[in-house]
């Protein structure tokens, strides 16, 4: 794939590229050697829809010749207050393996954050970047990522600056993960250079809501994980929040353009299947034509829940046949 195709590609489903011009210039090959991108994940539960944007845009990068690194982020996790150390390493293993199912090749390279991040090299650049770094920035930057809004520990402005120095460590040239790691991102992207560090290459993906509507949270457990039973699919898409003729909000939609558009690469075009008397089948090849066909009326709920049970459990299947 050509990188004006690859980057369109991406484009499809992220919210920003900082900068597109950098990424073409690695994709063009313009460096000396494999280009390098990663996605840090804190250990923490079950890895869901929302979890397949960044996925997705990992599997596109490693398509056209991007080494890939998952950074397994024990350390952080245990620092952000999701649980103690020995359960955090449990969950990154079953996570792990959700992601080489998902449909990373056998050449990505996974890393534990605890392998490294005690070392005292890189504890010296955290320090070292910790000079540099005010107190408010650190603290702000972790604004949509910090476990408590309130109270918050000494721990949490550690974070980013581990995450930051994470990315010179591992020798990223593309940092990728949620649109609430972006100011994370810019942590890194403005203070590494002054260390004599490279600044790297941003891509954000949405972050998804939750089948009721509202904020996806493990505590409400209103997500779709990938490795769900397919009639657990469908009872969860039966009673998914879908208003008729409202795309903003849409949790429904959301799965559609996030999750089965950017499997079209194996199907052609997504169909819509329904009764004669109801319009007959209707086939679509971008999100954009069935987003504008649902919100002028053309698409009943009902049948947008149907087809995406069916659809999305095409999706999931060798995802689930790979994680047994």
């Amino acid at each position: 794939m050509e990188e004006r195709d690859t980057l369109r590609s991406l484009e499809l489903n992220v919210e920003e590229i900082i900068t597109r011009e950098e990424l073409e210039a690695l994709l063009a090959g313009k460096s000396e050697r494999q280009p390098r991108a990663y996605v840090g994940i804190e250990p923490s539960g079950n890895v869901h829809l929302g979890h397949l944007p960044f996925l997705n845009t990992l599997r596109v990068l490693q398509q056209n010749g991007v080494h890939i690194v998952v950074l397994l982020a024990d350390l952080h996790a245990y620092l952000n207050e999701k649980g103690e150390f020995e359960q955090i390493r449990e969950t990154a293993e079953y996570n792990r393996r959700c992601f080489a199912a998902s449909g990373l090749t056998a050449e990505t390279e996974y890393v534990y954050g605890s392998d490294y991040q005690l070392e005292e090299e890189y504890m010296l650049n955290v320090l070292r970047l910790a000079t540099i770094t005010t107190e408010k920035r650190a603290r702000r930057s972790m604004d949509e990522v910090s476990r408590s809004k309130e109270e918050r520990k000494v721990s949490q402005t550690i974070y980013p600056l581990m995450q930051a120095m994470d990315i010179s460590y591992l020798n990223i040239d593309i940092a990728i993960g949620g649109i609430d790691q972006r100011k994370i991102h810019m942590l890194a992207r403005d203070n590494l250079p002054k260390l004599g560090f490279r600044a790297p290459v941003c891509i954000h993906t949405p972050l998804l809501i939750g089948l009721d509507g509202e904020k996806m949270s493990s505590s409400k457990q209103n997500f779709i994980a990938i490795d769900e039973p397919e009639e657990s699919v469908a009872q969860k898409l039966k009673s998914a929040f879908c208003p008729p003729n409202v795309a903003d909000g849409n949790p429904v939609l959301e799965i559609y353009k996030h999750t089965i558009f950017p499997s079209l690469d194996r199907k052609g075009e997504v169909t819509i299947q329904r009764p004669e008397k109801y319009g007959g089948n209707v086939g679509y090849e971008r999100y954009e034509a069935l987003e504008r066909d649902y919100v002028a009326g053309m698409l009943h709920p009902s049948d947008l829940k149907a087809n995406a049970v069916r659809a999305l459990n095409e999706v999931l299947d060798p995802i689930r046949q790979r994680m047994q």
